[in-house]
């Protein structure tokens, strides 16, 4: 059986929504975010710039039902999705490639996994009803301190960060959705984690960035319509006669 093509075009919108990680949270520079990161690695590929929307917001979380909600940075995803998402659409510039990373907020402060579930599927129908964006669901980052704001939130622990992961692979399948395994990508390695425990330092955001590239690059050909073009011209640039000659 031949492999499924997810994205047969170039990207023109590239749309993040998401938590504090997302928004840049700890990079130590605007560029070095792995959703601006993303981008640069697309626009390398491509003969046109993606167009790249951050609608990242710290603390935030899935929905007004998640039970931090009111601790929350608001608005909720569920309840601006129309403003920071589909109104774009509505402006000509509607993203046809929609990365969501949610999960780390609603673990920590203790959504159920099915409520999270449910809210997250009822977004990616919502979305599909105005338009028909490519979709990337990301697990949860690894993090280290788990009492990190303490109160409310401080009800998750590394187990159950891996059952939202499984949980959120189960709706991508489920829901026609790219996913991207952050903690398979993470390793448990502390040294990528921010020294507050929670959030990627410039290493993690960096791996975070080439993960969620790795997935689009062996699901989407569009990817790589600029590079076979040059291949039908590139002109051979490595020379080896010196490695090859014989002493």
């Amino acid at each position: 059986m031949a492999k499924r093509d997810w994205w047969d075009k170039e990207f023109r919108t590239l749309l993040t929504l998401g938590e504090s990680t997302t928004a840049g949270g700890w990079s130590s520079c605007r560029e070095r975010c792995w959703a601006s990161q993303l981008a640069g690695l697309i626009n390398e590929f491509q003969r046109v710039p993606v167009q790249f929307v951050n609608m990242g917001i710290g603390a935030n979380v899935i929905s007004t039902k998640s039970p931090p909600y009111e601790k929350s940075g608001k608005p909720a995803a569920d309840e601006r999705l129309d403003a920071h998402v589909l109104d774009n659409a509505a402006n000509g510039r509607p993203p046809d490639l929609l990365v969501i990373s949610y999960g780390l907020n609603d673990a920590r402060g203790g959504t159920p996994i099915d409520l999270f579930c449910d809210c997250m599927k009822d977004i990616i129908r919502r979305v599909r009803e105005r338009i028909q964006p490519l979709i990337v669901l990301m697990g949860p980052y690894y993090m280290n301190d788990f009492q990190l704001g303490g109160g409310v939130w401080s009800h998750a622990d590394l187990d159950l960060f891996y059952q939202y992961n499984e949980a959120i692979r189960a709706v991508a399948e489920e829901t026609d959705c790219l996913f991207v395994d952050l903690l398979e990508s993470y390793r448990d390695a502390d040294w990528l984690v921010h020294h507050d425990g929670c959030h990627a330092n410039d290493l993690g955001h960096r791996v975070v960035a080439n993960k969620v590239f790795e997935i689009l690059a062996s699901n989407c050909s569009g990817l790589a319509r600029e590079t076979q073009e040059l291949e039908k011209d590139i002109l051979p640039w490595r020379d080896e006669s010196t490695l090859q000659s014989k002493s």
